[in-house]
């Protein structure tokens, strides 16, 4: 798997902004919010259950990950998804840092993808409160 998850028993539009601030509390902006659901209906014509990429960002962490790794920018933001699963039952998932970390092969980002990791498991876990 190259990511965790938690389950919300929350209305989609409660989800979102409850997701942003369990990231901001640790340390994470939203660099960007991708509502593929409308993209979806505006590009296809087609409908789908809501579903947002958040573009997630620890400033530290993104510039020691820089600093190590110039082309890691290939794999930041921190993605993590919302998507609606059913009625008042809203998945969020987010990527587990660890995957960085493999793909790019360098030691030196193992730290940064640990404290990245822990930060957003904490945010995950702090939703299911």
């Amino acid at each position: 798997m190259y990511g965790f998850s938690t389950t919300l028993h929350i209305p989609f539009d409660e989800a979102v902004p409850a997701v942003v601030d369990a990231l901001k509390k640790e340390g994470f902006g939203v660099l960007s919010d991708l509502d593929i659901a409308a993209a979806m209906k505006e590009k296809l014509g087609v409908e789908m259950a809501p579903y947002r990429i958040l573009g997630a960002c620890n400033p530290p962490l993104a510039y020691k990950a820089l600093q190590a790794e110039p082309d890691i920018g290939l794999l930041l933001p921190c993605n993590v998804i919302v998507r609606q699963a059913g009625p008042r039952q809203v998945v969020v998932a987010f990527i587990d840092p660890q995957t960085m970390v493999e793909l790019v092969g360098k030691p030196e980002m193992q730290a940064i993808a640990d404290d990245a990791k822990q930060r957003l498991q904490r945010a995950c876990a702090s939703l299911g409160r």
